[in-house]
């Protein structure tokens, strides 16, 4: 399947908005010890990734590098990357969302944006393993086509699917990796947040009784993207919340719909959820487009933020599913 760059980028999204984030990545030093994970020990690692590839080690990995997505989900399960690549700081040196709960100050920094990873760097932490998730089969997200060749044969890499799953399938996914790696899914911190996401993701099942349409959109300057809920597991959980979610017509990668301003009347909707990362268009300015300001869920207010691509951890999305309940609960059917 061959994938233009920017097709891929809005793949990741579910949505058509470039990434636009400042350049600051490999900016940490030395590489830090290893941190210790929960109950690894000298055991044998044997996994199976989503490629199909089976990596068989004498010993747990303990020198992990990630990227960003992997690197938060598997932060929350109690294993601690030493290094993460794709986009962890904002131009203001805070924390990039999208890295989640890791402590960036612990962390080598490998690259920040698209098709930045530093490879003399990433050699030199001398990695044991590499974990990414995909949207793409064999396609590690954020693994430089240019240098991926040089990047598979330091360390064995581990891929997890996205595509196709919805998000508490690639919640489970990480978690199975995350004990592979000596994290104890039992641990209190873990259950407590499960609990949260399940009571969360039932009163979000409840509410789809409220027959609400539910339109995802990004914005970029000149164009608005509808995403299919069918793709990317952020809106699959929703879909298969029993959601009903605005089904647009994709273009050729499957991802979502590309509209102009002008066309942003396509589908009629009773909410409007918009992806709300940095470098997506936010609200304010969607508003500055005529079109979209007269939309009838916009001018009821009916217009909430979903952070595409969180972290795929309990923790995150029990964050992120109360806070669309919540939103929802407010809204109603229009006419």
């Amino acid at each position: 399947m061959s994938v233009s760059r920017r097709g891929l980028l809005a793949a990741a999204a579910g949505l058509g908005a470039a990434l636009a984030l400042a350049a600051c990545g490999g900016e940490s030093a030395s590489a830090p010890a290893a941190p210790a994970q929960a109950s690894a020990a000298a055991a044998p690692f044997t996994y199976t990734d989503d490629r199909g590839r089976k990596i068989d080690l004498p010993k747990t990995p303990a020198r992990i590098v990630a990227q960003v997505g992997s690197a938060a989900a598997l932060w929350d399960f109690g294993v601690k990357p030493i290094a993460v690549f794709g986009p962890h700081k904002l131009s203001n040196g805070e924390r990039d969302p999208q890295v989640g709960n890791v402590d960036i100050t612990k962390v080598t920094g490998l690259g920040n944006v698209w098709d930045e990873f530093n490879v003399e760097q990433y050699i030199g932490l001398q990695p044991e393993l590499l974990v990414s998730s995909m949207y793409l089969k064999d396609t590690l997200w954020y693994v430089p086509e240019k240098s991926k060749d040089t990047i598979e044969k330091v360390a064995p890499t581990a891929g997890v699917m996205l595509t196709g799953r919805n998000a508490t399938e690639v919640i489970a996914k990480y978690g199975d990796l995350a004990a592979k790696l000596g994290a104890d899914l039992a641990a209190l911190d873990i259950t407590q947040a499960k609990a949260r996401y399940e009571a969360a993701l039932e009163a979000l099942r409840k509410l789809a009784a409220k027959g609400l349409t539910i339109e995802l959109v990004s914005g970029s300057p000149d164009a608005m993207y509808v995403s299919t809920p069918e793709m990317v597991p952020d809106f699959k959980l929703l879909s298969d919340a029993g959601l009903d979610i605005v089904k647009p017509k994709v273009d050729a990668q499957g991802y979502f719909e590309s509209l102009s301003w002008e066309n942003a009347d396509k589908y009629e909707a009773d909410v409007i959820l918009f992806d709300s990362r940095t470098q997506a268009l936010g609200l304010e300015e969607m508003k500055k487009k005529p079109t979209f300001a007269k939309l009838p869920a916009v001018a009821k207010g009916q217009v909430y933020p979903m952070w595409v691509e969180t972290p795929y951890s309990y923790q995150k999305w029990a964050d992120l599913l109360e806070g669309l309940v919540a939103d929802l609960g407010k809204a109603s059917k229009l006419p």
